[in-house]
């Protein structure tokens, strides 16, 4: 039996009190270039215009709030970095509970750098996620904290060397259509983390160069990857496992109950044609004893333990 809980069901994101249109003076200061991150918590209609800086969209104030480029380019002046994010969806520590963003979006915008969805361990602090990965219940706990039902559509991801999308601990119902990832990363295109479920990846185009698999499933459930193009270069398409210890935190769910059907891979690689790898480590990593003592997840057992995948009606070609 799959040991995680996704909430895709229990909680349904309805439409968000409080979202509004931005007010001109708040269009003035988002596309005002500067290094420090604009706070957003209104509608952004741009056509256009650039935006010249980071983006913050942080607790559950920027419920319903987002970007609408219009076809304009987010650029901060500095590369973006995995902690300073191009565009970061973040919660907050907020007394013994958390607040969380629900239903943001980015549309028709290219993002130059990288988006990152962040619940328990924004901002790099891992000291919640670590604590809270020891209790039976992390998974629920990881789910309730983090960002839900973030949209990301028509969006041309620039990659600059670090993973253009990551999605974080516990954050659920991500939709990615419609979309582009080009440029370049050391590692992934997009990273599914531990906990994280109900992520839809649908009817996409991948042209970026990484250095590793385009899509990283890790202990991350339910998600559908669906009628995307791969161009892989060689490298590998999508992985499914669990990291069992990185940074001594304890994964709970398994990458179970997938959906990876109708993609289509070029650039395949010819010795080693790894399109879709279910149970891509098995607990072959050095970390994976760190997370030991306690009697489940990866600190119990550091196989992968992927079930309940269906990966049907994918193709290769040249």
């Amino acid at each position: 039996m799959w040991s995680g809980l996704i909430l895709l069901a229990a909680v349904q994101a309805g439409d968000p009190a409080g979202a509004r249109a931005c007010t001109p003076a708040e269009v003035r200061d988002l596309t005002a270039p500067s290094d420090q991150a604009y706070r957003l918590t209104c509608r952004a209609d741009l056509a256009g215009v650039a935006v010249r800086r980071p983006v913050l969209m942080e607790g559950a104030e920027t419920s319903g709030a987002g970007i609408d480029c219009g076809g304009g380019v987010i650029r901060p002046p500095r590369e973006a970095t995995s902690q300073t994010p191009t565009v970061a969806i973040w919660s907050r520590r907020q007394g013994d509970g958390w607040s969380r963003p629900v239903q943001t979006y980015v549309r028709n915008c290219t993002v130059v750098g990288n988006v990152r969805i962040w619940g328990m361990g924004a901002g790099g602090s891992m000291r919640d996620l670590l604590a809270s990965s020891r209790t039976p219940d992390h998974t629920t706990a990881a789910q309730s904290a983090a960002p839900l039902g973030t949209m990301l559509e028509r969006v041309r991801f620039e990659g600059v060397g670090t993973i253009p999308l990551y999605v974080g601990p516990g954050v659920t119902q991500t939709m990615v259509t419609r979309s582009r990832f080009s440029g370049r990363s050391v590692s992934t295109a997009v990273y599914l983390d531990a906990e994280s479920a109900g992520t839809v990846i649908q009817d996409n185009d991948f042209t970026i160069r990484t250095g590793r698999e385009q899509i990283a499933v890790d202990g991350s459930g339910a998600n559908r990857i669906i009628g995307n193009r791969f161009a892989l270069g060689g490298r590998g398409g999508v992985f499914l496992y669990r990291n069992c210890g990185e940074d001594g935190v304890i994964r709970h769910q398994t990458p179970s109950y997938n959906q990876i059907t109708d993609n289509v891979f070029s650039g395949v690689g010819w010795l080693r044609p790894r399109t879709v790898v279910v149970g891509a480590r098995e607990g072959n990593r050095s970390y994976c004893g760190d997370d030991a003592g306690y009697p489940f997840g990866s600190s119990a057992d550091d196989g992968d333990g992927a079930t309940g995948n269906r990966v049907e009606r994918n193709r290769t070609r040249p």
